[in-house]
């Protein structure tokens, strides 16, 4: 087959693919807290004027890099500002909260707007330990049990199962948050958090744009082979998260990358990374060869390039993984890439009715 032909096949793949957005309200040097989230609002708006299915912001601690530390907040200024895409959490880290406050906060985005909000849960505290101790005010280590419960006192505090035998749902009610319940996800990196989502029957997203590799297909694999139906869902649904850069040439796509690739390694290495470095700060510093393999390494399991080949590689990840959608994660040295990367992508953006 040549090459034209095969573009062309991969683009009409391409377009039956829903596609979202996940932003993670970076905070860049020179940047305020402000300028992030206005940032991030202001790519939503995009996204929703483009038909993204989704828009979902994240949940970090302590971490100067992020400035989405209350992902209830930011998502109602978010909902508030867009008027048909489905906004929610990728995701709430619920060990760092009570499940009743959860519950009434996402209860309350529901009725505020309506059949567009989405509670993406995940198990990690989304910070390092000491800041993970201080959010959850105690020291005590979780035992494998105490998520899948949470989880469950959600849906019984939103009604979607019966009342628990603690009276959650019951005597203990969630106002708003009863007969208010968004679509809940499990998020996870992992083969655990993969088998839970299925075992609960709840949809499921792997990390893929932070632990991706070549195993992500296997998460899947666990995720459908426990599956059970439920109240929520009768059979499986799952996303892939996909780190994504659209430029003119792959060079240009790959240096825009550096920046982020910079911030992992330094956060890898230990203590508290900073901002994301400017592009001027990742072209100076004095990259050696360990670290430049890790950063081509991590960008060889993204969707970085030419739009043709961001195309391509979103539809070999979603082959792979059997995933029902994909969520970009646009990421670039300023605001100004990120707007680029998806507005091409959304030229054949198509969502099922």
């Amino acid at each position: 087959m040549g090459g034209a032909a095969r573009l062309h096949e991969e683009m009409s793949s391409f377009a039956e693919i829903p596609l979202s957005v996940l932003d993670l309200a970076s905070v860049r040097e020179e940047m305020s807290h402000a300028d992030a989230l206005a940032q991030t609002i202001e790519t939503a708006v995009l996204a929703d004027s483009l038909g993204y299915r989704r828009f979902w912001v994240a949940e970090h601690h302590g971490m100067a890099a992020v400035a989405s530390s209350a992902p209830a907040v930011l998502i109602a200024a978010i909902a508030a500002a867009t008027t048909d895409i489905r906004v929610g959490s990728g995701g709430v880290m619920l060990p760092n909260h009570s499940s009743l406050v959860i519950a009434e906060q996402f209860g309350t985005l529901v009725a505020l707007h309506g059949d567009r909000i989405d509670l993406g849960l995940g198990r990690a505290p989304g910070t390092d330990g000491h800041t993970a101790a201080v959010l959850r005010r105690n020291l005590q280590t979780e035992t494998e049990a105490d998520f899948p419960r949470q989880v469950l006192e959600l849906l019984a505090f939103f009604g979607t199962i019966p009342p628990l035998e603690n009276g959650i749902g019951s005597r203990i009610v969630a106002v708003p948050g009863l007969g208010d319940a968004p679509l809940m996800w499990l998020l996870g990196s992992s083969g655990y958090s993969a088998q839970l989502a299925g075992m609960m029957g709840l949809p499921f997203v792997f990390a893929h744009h932070f632990a991706g590799g070549p195993t992500t297909p296997q998460a899947f694999e666990l995720y459908r082979r426990n599956f059970a139906p439920s109240a929520v869902l009768t059979e499986p649904l799952a996303m892939v998260s996909v780190s994504t850069i659209v430029a003119d040439t792959e060079e240009e796509a790959v240096e825009q990358s550096m920046p982020h690739n910079l911030w992992a390694i330094r956060l890898r290495q230990g203590g508290r990374p900073g901002r994301v470095p400017s592009a001027a700060e990742s072209a100076a510093h004095p990259w050696s060869p360990g670290e430049r393999v890790f950063a081509l390494e991590r960008n060889s399991h993204q969707a970085i390039g030419t739009l043709g080949q961001v195309q391509s590689r979103i539809v070999d990840l979603v082959d792979a993984t059997g995933a029902n959608e994909a969520i970009v994660v646009p990421q670039g040295p300023d605001i100004a890439s990120k707007l680029r990367t998806l507005t091409d992508l959304a030229v054949r953006v198509t969502q099922p009715a």
